[in-house]
């Protein structure tokens, strides 16, 4: 006779809350949704107590409205980049080409791919675990997810005709890093967030090579924090794009867009 699952959910908020888990109800209710027996769900919160971030171990986050594959060591989305796509969807014309630089999930790429019609949309990331995570999600979309660093690995003709390039690319300075939490810091890719000496060694390669890759009148929608958009805004001027910085009090988010001139 199978002996019925009835898991102690009051229990099991108190020990997420007591690793510290801020929303404790909500995730005991996705991890009870997601164990089908008590051992699973042992293992579940064993893991989630130890740190294990929530969304490696439902294999999912919600993002945009959208449930986005996340597998294991793959950055997970953040809310706050909700503040970049929204940027990035109220500069795109009609039927826009499209290129999303470290994409990790592919999270947002699906979901321009969902509320744009782009003529072409392809993602890149130079991590091999997010690649096959974000080919993962955007199956049967057409887009392609290509492995490499930044625009090296898109196809040349593609230069100097993007209408939009959006770069969600590491911007915590390298001796931030250690002071990320536990659950960014021994479960995401280094290169996913570290960001070099002031954070924008890598928005710095993203903005160098954009002018040349955007069309006439295409924008860059990038990632960055408060403090850094001074610095951010003159390294795009210096190559000849126009900045205008937006942000985002309740979801403590800056985007910053750039278009190049016609």
């Amino acid at each position: 006779m199978t002996v019925p699952f009835t898991p102690d959910r009051p229990d099991l908020v108190r020990r997420l809350r007591a690793a510290g888990c801020v929303y404790a109800e909500d995730e005991a209710d996705l991890l009870l949704d997601a164990a089908d027996s008590a051992a699973a769900l042992s293992d579940l919160v064993d893991r989630r107590v130890a740190g294990t971030p929530l969304e490696h171990l439902l294999g999912w986050a919600e993002f945009c409205g959208l449930r986005v594959a996340v597998d294991p060591g793959v950055f997970v989305p953040r809310g706050r980049t909700a503040l970049l796509v929204d940027a990035a969807v109220a500069l795109a014309g009609p039927a826009p080409a499209v290129v999303d630089l470290c994409c990790g999930s592919g999270a947002a790429a699906l979901v321009l791919a969902h509320r744009l019609a782009p003529r072409w949309l392809a993602a890149v990331d130079i991590d091999p675990a997010a690649v096959t995570c974000a080919r993962r999600n955007l199956a049967g979309l057409e887009v392609p997810v290509f492995q490499g660093d930044l625009f090296a690995p898109l196809p040349t003709r593609w230069r100097g005709r993007l209408d939009l390039v959006i770069a969600n690319a590491p911007y915590v300075p390298s001796a931030a890093v250690p002071l990320l939490p536990a659950e960014a810091r021994h479960h995401e890719a280094p290169v996913a967030l570290d960001g070099g000496p002031d954070g924008l060694a890598v928005l710095r390669r993203v903005i160098a090579d954009a002018a040349h890759w955007l069309a006439p009148g295409g924008h860059l929608v990038v990632e960055a924090a408060e403090r850094q958009t001074d610095a951010l805004c003159a390294e795009l001027v210096a190559a000849g794009l126009l900045p205008t910085v937006r942000h985002d009090d309740d979801l403590d988010a800056t985007a910053v867009t750039a278009r190049r001139p016609t």
